[in-house]
């Protein structure tokens, strides 16, 4: 995996996330998952939006309001809220034309005992990259064994892998010491995630700030041409 690895991005674990995480996903040969860092409140880790008939709305896992954890260090013992979110979302999607195809994904995302916030969600999203037909390896921070604070653990990870091209999420440009991955010879780049285009989804107006699994309802197997496979020429409006 270090030989062939080249371009690499390295993010936090979300709650089944919109599509652009699975836009980055894709771009890269090696995606890391960056879970032994600070946990925030209010945050995608542990939250994400659905399509109602109100509008976009949060689907929150319980995960309390204790800001002195690591990602990987929250528990949820409570698992009466996996029941809730199913029920929430088959309520919402009744309608949508790949509900029925889509029960065995939600089976595999609700019916568990995983009370770990970072192994739920790491699970969640490389099942969810692989029905999108994603063939990007993963890792996690915790096991490559890289100290080191911001930045420094950036690139110290990188090298780890062989890395030759970072890409960044946008939001990363307000702490990234640019400069050290100049002098460590790799190349930074920051996602600019697109104007994706829009399908029809069960309610209006149109909101492409949902989690993937609005996708996954309305489109079904067509998901991928609607993140990345427009802009490859794949894509017919």
């Amino acid at each position: 995996m270090q030989a062939s690895c080249k371009k690499v991005a390295i993010l936090q674990s979300n709650y089944i996330p919109w599509k652009g995480y699975f836009d980055l996903i894709h771009d890269v040969d090696l995606f890391i998952f960056y879970d032994d860092v600070q946990y925030t409140h209010s945050d995608w880790r542990h939250r994400n939006k659905l399509m109602t008939r109100d509008g976009p709305r949060w689907l929150t896992i319980p995960a309390g309001h204790d800001l002195k954890r690591l990602i990987c260090e929250v528990e949820i013992p409570d698992q009466s809220w996996k029941q809730q979110h199913r029920s929430i979302i088959e309520q919402n999607y009744r309608n949508a034309p790949f509900i029925e195809e889509s029960q065995p994904l939600l089976d595999f995302l609700y019916a568990n005992t995983i009370t770990s916030l970072s192994d739920y969600n790491q699970r969640a999203i490389r099942h969810l990259s692989n029905i999108l037909g994603i063939h990007t390896q993963f890792a996690d921070s915790r096991l490559l064994g890289v100290n080191g604070r911001k930045t420094e653990r950036l690139i110290g990870i990188l090298e780890s892998v062989g890395a030759t091209k970072y890409i960044s999420g946008p939001s990363a440009r307000d702490y990234i010491d640019e400069p050290m991955f100049v002098e460590a010879g790799i190349e930074l780049v920051y996602k600019e995630y697109p104007a994706y285009p829009p399908y029809r989804q069960c309610f209006s107006p149109f909101s492409p700030f949902v989690t993937i699994l609005d996708l996954l309802m309305n489109v079904g197997p067509e998901a991928p041409r609607y993140i990345w496979g427009w802009h490859q020429n794949e894509y017919q409006a």
